[in-house]
């Protein structure tokens, strides 16, 4: 299809993927130029239209109803490439100092071991939760697994609220005592 803009494409009876096709195809020039005029190179403006392509794609459905296709397509390549400028502007920022600033940045991370005490810790409490009385344990896990109250979990189980509060605070201690 040309792209004659003096020329109005009809829309209606096109299927998404299609519409996108020939939307992009007829005012390819208008997009990319619009673009430009925000100040990108020929390059990036072509770039920013072909991501706005990739990302309409994905949802062609998008552009049915639009009033106008073409300055729908426009606007949205115009904040893509806002977008573009304002990350590049960061990156630039984040990586602009030398090896020395980056090494003298304090990690903001756990140590390394960090991750090898958690997991260990966690393995203690599987097991002290293991070694709880079968009652105790279902008690326990229905309240801190499945977040049930300790009201819903006397009704569940059959047992008296007071029993429950039992069950629990003996759980917690029980498994306060390994971790720790």
């Amino acid at each position: 299809m040309s792209s004659s803009s003096s020329t109005p494409l009809v829309w209606d009876s096109v299927d998404s993927s299609e519409l996108l096709n020939r939307a992009m195809e007829a005012h390819y020039a208008e997009i990319t130029n619009a673009v430009r005029r925000r100040g990108h190179p020929s390059s990036t403006a072509r770039d920013v239209v072909h991501d706005l392509y990739i990302k309409l794609a994905a949802r062609p459905e998008v552009l049915h109803n639009k009033r106008s296709i073409k300055a729908f397509l426009c606007r949205a390549a115009i904040n893509l490439g806002i977008d573009r400028q304002r990350r590049e502007t960061k990156e630039a920022r984040l990586f602009s100092g030398s090896e020395r600033e980056a090494l003298s940045v304090a990690s903001s991370g756990h140590a390394p071991d960090h991750l090898l005490e958690i997991e260990a810790r966690l393995a203690i409490l599987r097991e002290a939760i293991a070694e709880l009385p079968e009652r105790r344990r279902v008690v326990f896990v229905l309240h801190r697994l499945h977040h049930l109250t300790p009201d819903q979990i006397s009704a569940r189980l059959n047992i008296s609220r007071n029993m429950v509060d039992r069950h629990l605070r003996r759980a917690f201690a029980h498994c306060l005592d390994r971790i720790l």
